[in-house]
């Protein structure tokens, strides 16, 4: 009999160990006893708000000197980025001396790419008259991200960057999968990354989205979220085994520029349809990564989303009041989490001040605690309604 399997739900992708740069952390056994044990990595900073000291997370890692990069490349994105290619650098060439004539993608997700870079160069053009004399506009292109990572490692497959605000990264993934089911590929490097700029902390302060206070998701005393910066690297392969990205669900409810909608339909269905191309229930789910933004309205609508989906008795959490909300790199960076949560068999503890929100339908916050994971769900929303989950999922090699 003929397979029923879609070319996507046939077809290998298999996300190999990650490489992460994020506030809790440059190694994957620092940033699990952090995840684990829930420990924040936000510290108090003016940088961009003067005079209203803010958490945020801020990576305290030694980077590669920005001078090593090239003129056009020269962000704190792409800081962050050739950090986290140097750590995934051994899988890389590892898979490429296993498949010397691999043809390698790069697709990345980002909001922010080199903006603050170019906040710094219009502060001196406003100041002396003209721009400094090594300005490249290309630094703030959205397209910089993977161009670089491309350029930095010699790679000529399909690369493009990804913007689509908190989904972004998390598309990136989606997208790695269907490259490599179309055949374009044979692996994709995929992710993304976000730094910590003006534009979008007083963005953020403008919509009075900001939380003067460690974020507290899902509680009754949310105010809104603390923000963060982050790199999240996968080698996505069209290998079998390991840990697997078998479904995502990708829905626009287009309800507000930047509300979400309220009853959850657009959530729900990006989760149900995550489910349906991995081909399992609802109630084979472990562990689910909330987006938890500690915002009212996000939660809100999580929690109704996630309650009409699997009940009240899957283990969840939101891990933004760990890393503060990392925006375009959040998508890779917790469907990371998800890949240590499976790979370790530890549930990251739900981390907030105790006084649950009566109002929400309740959810089954985890605890830390040992638990063995076959299945991890991982939520990312965004501005103008645009929803993904992504479903991954552990296999015995």
């Amino acid at each position: 009999m003929p397979s029923r399997l879609t070319p996507l739900q046939a077809q290998p992708c298999r996300l190999l160990p990650p490489a992460l740069v994020c506030p809790l952390g440059d190694d994957l056994g620092t940033i699990s006893e952090a995840l684990f044990s829930g420990r924040r990595g936000l510290v108090y900073d003016d940088a961009f708000t003067p005079g209203r000291p803010l958490p945020l997370g801020r990576i305290t890692s030694s980077l590669p000197d920005a001078s090593s990069l090239p003129p056009a490349h020269r962000s704190r994105n792409n800081q962050l980025l050739a950090a986290a290619l140097e750590r995934l650098k051994p899988t890389i060439d590892s898979f490429r001396q296993r498949n010397p004539q691999a043809r390698i993608g790069v697709v990345l997700g980002t909001s922010t790419s080199g903006i603050g870079e170019t906040e710094i160069a219009l502060a001196i053009r406003q100041r002396e008259g003209d721009w400094p004399a090594d300005f490249r506009y290309q630094r703030h292109e959205i397209g910089s991200p993977a161009c670089f990572v491309a350029e930095r490692l010699g790679l000529e497959g399909p690369t493009y960057t990804l913007s689509t605000a908190c989904t972004s990264s998390a598309r990136a993934l989606a997208s790695a999968k269907r490259l490599l089911a179309s055949g374009a590929c044979d692996a994709v490097i995929a992710g993304g990354a976000d730094s910590l700029c003006g534009l979008t902390v007083n963005g953020f302060a403008s919509l009075e989205a900001l939380s003067d206070s460690p974020c507290q998701p899902f509680s009754a005393n949310r105010d809104g979220i603390n923000l963060g910066e982050a790199a999240a690297l996968f080698l996505v392969t069209a290998e079998s085994g390991g840990i697997q990205l078998s479904g995502y669900g990708e829905t626009s409810d287009a309800h507000h520029i930047s509300a979400p909608r309220p009853d959850g339909q657009g959530a729900i269905a990006a989760i149900q349809a995550a489910l349906d191309m991995a081909r399992v229930p609802a109630t084979t789910i472990d562990y689910l990564n909330l987006h938890g933004t500690a915002t009212r309205q996000n939660d809100s609508m999580e929690a109704l989303a996630v309650a009409h989906v699997f009940g009240d008795s899957l283990p969840c959490s939101s891990t933004k009041p760990l890393t503060g909300h990392t925006l375009g790199a959040c998508g890779a960076l917790e469907a990371a989490f998800c890949w240590l949560t499976l790979d370790a068999g530890r549930l990251p503890p739900q981390v907030h001040d105790g006084q649950l929100d009566p109002e929400l339908p309740p959810l089954a916050y985890a605890t830390a605690a040992k638990r063995d994971c076959s299945r991890a769900l991982s939520n990312a929303f965004a501005f103008g309604g645009n929803n993904i989950a992504l479903l991954l999922e552990r296999f015995h090699d």
